[in-house]
């Protein structure tokens, strides 16, 4: 026991070093979409894609907040359901605006179906300021 308690402060300086080093080498980012276009769309795609295959899958966490027009590469009728359905299980995460779900409802009389993969979130730009308060670095292709 006498060992133990000799050895543990060394024990808990290495967790604290090894803890800050992860903490260093996560790279954390927030991709917008606001556009319909869908070359602009398809780009924020690629950019997720191409920050995992620089950082790799456990060293980037990427957040990709979509808004207004933007909400519709995240709907189940977009081209890019499949592809961000698969994203979704490959640890990148899609958030979409309720208010703009709101107000396509009331402008349409339709309900948005999301894809799957896809969670909800207040209002896009209060995501992206929060994530941002949170050390992301924002991206707008």
């Amino acid at each position: 026991m006498k060992n133990i308690s000799k050895k543990l402060p060394l024990m808990i300086l290495a967790l604290t070093f090894a803890s800050v080093s992860y903490a260093k080498d996560l790279h954390k980012v927030v991709i917008q979409i606001s556009t319909d276009d869908k070359k602009v769309q398809a780009l924020a795609l690629n950019n997720a894609v191409n920050l995992q295959k620089h950082y790799g899958i456990d060293n980037v966490e990427v957040e990709v907040v979509a808004y207004g027009p933007g909400l519709s590469v995240l709907t189940a009728e977009s081209e890019e359901s499949n592809r961000v359905k698969n994203l979704s299980m490959q640890n990148i995460h899609f958030n979409a605006c309720e208010n703009t779900m709101e107000k396509v409802k009331k402008d349409t009389g339709k309900d948005v179906t999301l894809t799957s993969g896809v969670v909800k979130v207040t209002a896009g730009v209060v995501k992206i300021v929060e994530l941002q308060e949170e050390g992301y670095t924002y991206l707008r292709p």
